[in-house]
């Protein structure tokens, strides 16, 4: 408490453009990217400095009591909280084109914080953990899709494809608002008798029924007859954001799985008749007449 009293008469602290280090102006979010003000004697998350930003920036220190020369405490009890290194308090920061003479200063929300010593460095510690949050979201691996379905002919091709989805997913990490999308990049099949396809990036299509049995490049040939489970495996690629911040890509891809998907395949016997159905309602291969034993 003591080290920021020596400071409350700098209720305004213009921040310059103090290195050329960073690659982003101001971040809406800010979070982690930490700089140290000399002028000021404190850690400041905002703004990153570049030498071809248009604006200059300025902050003052909330919750400060003239008349008692300190903090208010009540004050600090409703400001955003200061909690990720030493005597963190809360300021709220401007910002003014650099080409107005004065200064025309705009609010820049949300109220951030500066410390004494670096906090710790959140994004960093998000960036770490995001892979793993991102393989245990509840993410929908979407569904496979069987032509004709939901019987097959066994030794006929069997068009498959896949129907999934972008999601966004909006998670709590280290008390920060993190905001997921997933998106489906590649996709795997695995047909229940042993063989399986991908994973690739061709999701496969719908056919009309008129090409029903055409080979495409999702199909497969049933060689048995049998009920068998097909599992869909979706890869998805991810990207997140932390309090609005730029979009950033999760390392590697996330892979669900689909409920297994009963596929009956049938053999074909091939008889001649004399009749058709109209001609003789009850013969064999009629509607409503058993058809003879194998």
């Amino acid at each position: 408490m003591t080290a920021f009293l020596g400071l409350v008469a700098l209720l305004v602290i213009p921040i310059a453009a103090v290195a050329d280090d960073s690659e982003v102006s101001w971040s809406t979010s800010g979070l982690g990217v930490w700089r140290y003000d000399a002028g000021a004697g404190v850690w400041v998350d905002a703004p990153g400095a570049v030498a071809e930003d248009p604006n200059i920036y300025k902050f003052e220190y909330l919750c400060l009591d003239a008349t008692k020369n300190n903090f208010d405490v009540d004050c600090l009890a409703g400001a955003v909280r200061c909690d990720q290194g030493r005597d963190g308090r809360p300021v709220r920061w401007y910002t003014s084109l650099r080409v107005f003479d004065p200064p025309i200063w705009s609010t820049i929300r949300p109220d951030r914080c500066v410390y004494l010593e670096k906090p710790v460095d959140v994004l960093g510690q998000i960036a770490a953990q995001i892979q793993t949050k991102f393989q245990q979201l509840p993410i929908n691996a979407g569904r496979s899709v069987m032509q004709p379905s939901p019987h097959t002919l066994r030794g006929a091709e069997t068009n498959f494809y896949a129907e999934a989805i972008e999601q966004t997913f909006g998670v709590d990490m280290l008390g920060q608002s993190v905001a997921i999308v997933a998106k489906p990049v590649q996709y795997a099949w695995s047909y229940g008798d042993g063989t399986s396809l991908g994973p690739q990036a061709v999701a496969g299509g719908p056919l009309p029924q008129d090409r029903w049995g055409e080979k495409t490049l999702t199909s497969h040939v049933y060689t048995q007859t049998g009920d068998f489970p097909v599992v869909l495996t979706t890869h998805f690629q991810g990207t997140y954001s932390v309090n609005g911040g730029p979009p950033l890509p999760i390392p590697g891809q996330g892979q669900f799985s689909s409920p297994p998907q009963t596929v009956s395949v049938w053999r074909t016997i091939t008889r001649n008749y004399a009749d058709t159905c109209l001609q003789n309602p009850q013969g064999q291969g009629c509607p409503g007449v058993a058809p003879p034993p194998p």
